[in-house]
């Protein structure tokens, strides 16, 4: 038997090189051949979208530049996170995602620009995108039209629902009315001065915390002002403020001015202190460019702070500052960004297809046990289901969480706010 086995060795070894090959050929095929394990692409897309046997595309669309790119740079970094970590966890439907990034540019005719050009030239999957409403209202006509996607991740004014939003931001009764009903209750305001940027959020946001201050809180609005976005002259706001002594002012300035508004404040010798100052649009983004400093002792309403603490947040924030660098920091808007991705993925795979309709049905009651504000879920209105919490600012740019509510169901159309 000994001599069989030696007299057919050289073929034996042969046979070992080839399994070999073989084998190394196979390690080398298994990455590949695990993203291409989804179903076939003629079953997954049926609409002419971006998607491939191993690829599917989406866009993004933020300001990377101008007055806007403060808030929204943030955006863009954690969309990014979030499409990496699926990417690496492998794809969707078997699928890595390839991204095709435009700049918004501060400027709403831009928007809208680019929204056609990642729709009908690019014929992207799905878009992550915008913060201003302004963005927001420049782009959706073209979304309709066109059936694409959006995942708009800012808190907003609601009076608005569309098959082609998913909205991963708060609406006005999540933020708006539970944070007044706050500043009420904790603060016992009675008198508030309203200012904000000029543009339709701040207005219609404000026209609603108007109506609740004099009809349900039964206080008084004892000032109003608007400024254009980039406006940098507070002085005479400021004496304004001064002169009326509201109980609490209510702020919504937004982007590169709330640099100038909060140091300015301070030079003038107004602090949290003698003033109480709430605001719904200044995240840790934001503070980073204004300040802490100049920031200390004022109140945000937002339903996310970095300074959270849970398992979620604390990995999400590890992710983030893993990549992005040690001093980055993490506000609200940035959080839902991150969100975005994570429930198209849901939606995508609950419905087995990329094609927006299917998408648009599959959304509702998707849920996130594993969101960095805790857990959320999809309305059938397209907001989500979220927590409000009030925090105050630190010197270190972070905010304190002083409050937390129970989830609020989401109604972007509050009866008597309209």
């Amino acid at each position: 038997m000994s001599q069989h086995v030696k007299k057919d060795e050289p073929a034996l070894k042969a046979v070992a090189r080839l399994l070999r090959g073989l084998l190394l050929g196979a390690a080398f095929l298994t990455p590949a051949l695990a993203l291409a394990a989804g179903p076939p692409t003629a079953e997954v897309n049926t609409t002419g979208l971006a998607v491939t046997d191993t690829t599917v595309t989406v866009g993004q669309l933020h300001s990377a530049t101008g007055t806007m790119a403060i808030s929204e740079t943030g955006s863009i970094q954690a969309e990014r996170l979030a499409i990496e970590q699926i990417n690496e966890a492998g794809g969707i439907l078997g699928r890595k995602i390839e991204i095709i990034q435009e700049d918004g540019a501060s400027d709403w005719p831009t928007f809208a620009e680019k929204a056609r050009k990642l729709l009908v030239n690019d014929k992207v999957a799905a878009v992550f995108g915008c913060w201003t409403s302004a963005s927001r209202k420049a782009v959706l006509p073209v979304f309709e039209k066109e059936n694409g996607m959006l995942y708009y991740p800012t808190f907003y004014e609601g009076l608005e629902e569309s098959k082609n939003v998913i909205y991963t931001g708060q609406e006005a009764t999540q933020q708006i009315i539970a944070g007044l009903d706050w500043l009420a209750k904790n603060k016992g305001a009675k008198t508030f001065y309203l200012i904000g940027s000029d543009y339709i959020w701040p207005r219609t946001s404000n026209k609603i915390a108007r109506k609740h201050i004099e009809n349900v809180l039964k206080g008084k609005v004892v000032g109003e002002d608007y400024f254009p976005l980039g406006h940098t002259q507070f002085g005479s706001l400021i004496n304004k403020i001064k002169l009326k002594k509201p109980d609490a002012v209510y702020s919504i300035i937004v982007g590169g001015s709330n640099v100038s508004w909060w140091k300015q404040l301070k030079a003038a010798g107004v602090t949290a202190d003698k003033q109480t100052i709430l605001t719904i649009s200044v995240t840790e983004d934001e503070i980073l460019g204004i300040g802490g400093e100049n920031m200390v002792g004022y109140y945000a309403a937002m339903k996310y702070f970095q300074s959270l603490d849970n398992e979620n947040n604390k990995k999400f924030v590890e992710a983030f500052k893993a990549k992005y660098g040690k001093d980055a920091v993490i506000g609200d808007v940035t959080q839902a960004a991150y969100l975005g991705p994570w429930l198209w993925k849901a939606a995508v795979e609950k419905a087995g297809s990329f094609d927006v309709d299917k998408i648009a049905a599959a959304s509702p009651d998707i849920e996130l046990t594993t969101a960095p504000e805790g857990y959320v879920k999809i309305h059938k209105n397209h907001h989500l289901w979220s927590k409000l919490r009030i925090g105050e600012a630190q010197a270190d740019g972070q905010y304190k969480v002083l409050y937390e509510s129970e989830l609020i169901e989401p109604n972007p159309f509050p009866e008597g706010y309209q």
